[in-house]
């Protein structure tokens, strides 16, 4: 069976890891890497979009990253409490017309007793903004 450390319930420590290891992971931009932290049925809702398991989350992190160019994510813990997690987030990218954006938002999640996360929600604004206003 697949287990993803640390596991719930978390604490501090614990739960400030799961958010560094998600970040590290998303930073790497490699789908099929970043789809294995999560449940075979995982649920999402990214944006507008409902996602359902593996399969859909590696298919939807490639196609972002055809759109979303030079990405950087930051995340954050914001609370915990068992087996679930809520962060704050933000990330830089650029479109293929140059345009640049930093996208505010929240994830709630919720992991199964083997670490593997099994619902994302995600909260998610864009903010335009020039080259030089960039930080991440």
């Amino acid at each position: 069976m697949e287990k993803k450390h640390p596991l719930p319930p978390f604490n501090a420590e614990t739960a400030k890891q799961k958010v560094q290891l998600a970040e590290d992971a998303w930073n790497s931009k490699d789908p099929v890497k970043i789809s294995l932290a999560y449940s075979q049925d995982t649920e999402w809702r990214n944006r507008n979009q409902f996602i359902n398991g593996r399969q859909e989350v590696q298919e939807f992190l490639k196609d972002k990253w055809q759109k979303e160019l030079e990405y950087k994510l930051k995340k954050e813990l914001w609370a915990f409490l068992d087996n679930r997690i809520a962060v704050r987030f933000e990330y830089e990218y650029r479109n293929k017309d140059g345009q640049w954006f930093r996208a505010y938002g929240n994830e709630n999640w919720e992991f199964d007793a083997d670490g593997l996360m099994q619902k994302r929600y995600a909260s998610i604004n864009d903010l335009k903004i020039k080259e030089t206003q960039r930080k991440l």
